[in-house]
């Protein structure tokens, strides 16, 4: 363990909330992982399906995580689980506890006696980073769960009077429906271990789980039900295959197991994970577990994130440790490890491959991450997040499109969302010194942003757009490929290939094609050239966006603000547009049908729920009045973020929303990744010390700042009076001691100079 000094009265996991954000829209998960692990291991509290017979059920939003905070019973406890997205798989390998009569089907939540589920109480629920506890009231079990990057640890303590029994729910998931399970096969190996496999079809549309379970304790009787019977057993029929036999296969397969725990109550089981053979779940469980009891591997699981989150001090009350920890904590969920412990893992081409000199990982979900989430981890975890980078290129080697991941997951991709923005975390890892392999990054990213099928990347690089006769997301799809072209363009110049350069640099340029100056507006075009004449600036659906509407997206240049503010009409409609934006009232028609949008993640029409927003208030800087940027970010860090079950205004999306609050609280953000810059706001706490990787130490002191003084009067970096609005990742990397003057009112006279301002593609259009 990294020994850091005790700064903290306490350890740090201690301030870690993992049920913040478990209701409706926050859709993160109250059980126990370890930093990037692949294990997330935590209670599923329905089994709502995704589609009856086709027919989506609304219903189903609610369990991304798999736990809805107002639920009463829990069906079980799941391994995987995705953290705060608004799309769904996983919930693989579902373990549920029992005693009395055997039911193998969950049963109904209103209804809950007639199935293997059982009732609690939140105030038997014991939730920290590592770990989760609760009774299970129907049965009298307390559950006990703790991880390892690759295997979930449970500890059951049955009731004296009544023996041990376990359900193993293979035909379990999140996002559920008839047929997702294409096949399972579990072999009981002897009477304590048991290995397998499930191949699912989902999100993640051929996901391989292997598994090794061992159990503390021998199995006394098993058996199984398969749901959905074959229509042909060949000569497996001489066999009574239901009970007691070791090898159990089907489509639809609910086991149980059970032990004779009268003389010791306490059975402890490991389930190991791997997308590559029950061989590689046996090594994992090996490696990880083999001679650990169930609290030597909470202490390991709760070092790990100490190890972590330690590197943190901040001058706060108790309720601001537990948002910033449990923020900090939500960064490090995923990605995940996805590679065995001797480095085999299952690759895009569902071959195994072999890492070598890097850890391979998935769960990129780089629509949202790309913005905060990668360049936070650049900061914090740059090791991790070089062998994420290397990971994002070995996908786009091993894919049969030559294309960087857009959504991966589970050794898939499966295309959600737009852009490849995979260009973008590759161009800031090598801005900031984090990614040495610059050639094989840049030609993976000219080859992905020239696969002209993906999302009419022919058109676009045609006419400079997307006519919105082809695609009814084709403006804002055309605003993220020009971003990630600037991606393209700023590697090649790095790297001296001015060639390419030249190229991307008039591909950056194309936003420029789908603005209506008159308006000031980004506006769907067709392919004529001629714009929609019916348009709606505020509607979301059918105006050419995805999950936003023309009012946010326009913003959407963090590449050029100094041509995206001429051509919104220069610096002072620029500033009134964004105002007008942060101050307007948006009828509810614009977003009472969104599932990603409530009221309460509004601030006017910015919308802080969702992420095409979140540099918006930091554009002040480009502007001569970049104090407003202090204000808002206050508003949305006091707004938008609470200590509270339904604490945050939107998904939490893979770490994207605190991550963003991350950088604000400390007074900076990367408006444009793949620039070494991040642009000044201003520190929330009085205090922040961050013990960076290279063992340097960053103060950032702002003894007066308050709600009402967070105005930024000047700053000191290390003495001396830094004036510009930004800092770079080596200013960073230097650490240091950054002390903020603050005051109730603005100094209007900082930040004025162009030299002081961010970086811009151009110095504006009429220039």
């Amino acid at each position: 363990m990294t020994v850091f000094p005790l700064w903290a009265e306490r350890n740090v996991v201690e301030y870690v909330n993992p049920i913040i954000g478990t209701n409706s829209m926050g859709h993160t998960f109250p059980g126990a992982c370890v930093p990037f692990g692949l294990i997330q291991l935590s209670p599923d509290t329905d089994t709502i399906p995704h589609n009856v017979n086709g027919e989506y059920q609304k219903d189903v939003y609610k369990y991304c995580a798999g736990y809805q905070y107002s639920d009463s019973t829990i069906v079980g406890f799941s391994h995987t689980h995705l953290s705060g997205t608004g799309h769904s798989d996983l919930g693989d390998i579902l373990i549920m506890p029992t005693v009395g009569e055997l039911k193998l089907n969950p049963g109904r939540a209103g209804v809950p006696g007639e199935g293997y589920r059982s009732r609690f109480s939140h105030s038997t629920e014991h939730t920290a980073a590592g770990y989760y506890e609760v009774m299970l009231d129907d049965y009298q079990i307390k559950a006990q769960l703790t991880a390892t990057p690759r295997t979930g640890v449970h500890k059951y303590t049955y009731p004296k009077d009544a023996d041990g029994r376990i359900i193993l729910d293979l035909s379990h998931g999140i996002y559920n429906y008839d047929g997702k399970v294409l096949w399972a096969n579990l072999r009981v190996e002897n009477d304590t271990l048991l290995t397998g496999y499930r191949i699912t079809n989902g999100w993640a549309r051929t996901n391989y789980t292997y598994f090794a379970i061992s159990f503390s304790q021998p199995v006394t009787h098993y058996g199984y039900v398969d749901k959905k019977k074959v229509q042909y057993s060949g000569f497996w029929r001489r066999f009574k295959l239901d009970e007691n036999f070791p090898e159990i296969s089907g489509r639809s397969i609910v086991s149980y197991f059970e032990f004779d725990t009268s003389a010791n109550p306490e059975l402890v089981i490991k389930v190991a994970l791997s997308g590559v053979s029950t061989e590689g779940a046996l090594k994992n469980l090996k490696a990880e577990t083999e001679g650990k009891d169930f609290d030597c591997l909470v202490r390991e699981a709760s070092r790990s994130w100490e190890e972590k989150l330690h590197a943190f001090e901040i001058d706060g009350t108790e309720d601001q440790k537990e948002m910033f920890y449990t923020s900090l904590y939500h960064t490090m969920i995923n990605p995940s490890v996805y590679m065995d412990v001797d480095g085999a893992y299952r690759g895009l081409d569902h071959n195994i491959h072999h890492a070598e000199n890097f850890t391979n990982y998935t769960i990129f979900s780089l629509w949202d991450t790309y913005r905060a989430e990668h360049p936070f981890l650049n900061v914090v975890a740059p090791k991790e997040n070089a062998d994420m980078v290397a990971s994002m290129i070995k996908h786009q080697q091993q894919s049969v499109h030559k294309m960087l991941p857009v959504w991966s997951l589970m050794g898939n991709e499966n295309w959600c969302m737009s852009g490849y923005h995979a260009t973008s975390v590759l161009a800031d890892a090598i801005a900031k010194g984090i990614c040495a392999d610059g050639k094989d990054a840049l030609k993976a990213m000219v080859e992905t942003s020239n696969v002209d099928y993906y999302d009419h990347l022919d058109d676009y690089k045609k006419l400079g757009y997307i006519p919105f006769d082809k695609s009814v997301t084709a403006m804002s799809s055309t605003l993220e490929f020009a971003y990630d072209d600037w991606t393209v363009y700023q590697t090649a110049l790095k790297l001296g290939e001015q060639e390419v350069a030249d190229q991307y640099y008039q591909r950056a340029l194309n936003y420029r094609k789908i603005f209506d100056e008159k308006l000031g507006f980004v506006r769907p075009r067709y392919s004529d050239g001629s714009f929609k004449k019916d348009f709606d600036p505020l509607q979301t659906h059918g105006e050419g966006f995805i999950e936003g509407n023309s009012w946010n997206f326009s913003f959407h240049v963090p590449h050029d603000v100094m041509g995206l503010k001429d051509l919104m009409g220069g610096d002072k409609a620029f500033i009134r547009k964004i105002d007008e934006l942060f101050e307007m009232h948006l009828p509810a028609k614009y977003y009472e049908k969104n599932e990603d949008i409530t009221e309460e993640g509004l601030l006017g029409g910015y919308v802080h729920g969702n992420e095409p927003s979140h540099h918006i208030p930091y554009l002040y800087a480009w502007t001569s009045q970049p104090w407003k940027t202090q204000y808002w970010v206050r508003e949305i860090l006091n707004r938008m973020y609470r200590n509270d079950i339904d604490g945050l205004s939107g998904n939490d999306d893979c770490g994207q929303m605190s991550a963003w609050y991350m950088f604000s609280v400390m007074g900076f953000y990367p408006v444009c990744p793949g620039t070494d810059q991040y642009v000044l706001g201003a520190p929330y706490f009085r205090e922040v010390k961050y013990r960076l990787p290279n063992g340097n130490m960053l103060e950032i002191k702002a003894p007066e700042v308050s709600d009402k003084n967070r105005y930024v009067q000047a700053l000191y970096i290390n003495g001396k009076l830094y004036d510009k609005l930004y800092v770079t990742h080596d200013d960073l990397l230097k650490g240091g001691v950054w002390e903020y003057k603050m005051g109730d009112t603005p100094n209007k006279k900082r930040g004025q100079k162009m030299i002081a301002k961010p970086y811009s593609l151009t110095t504006g259009i009429k220039k």
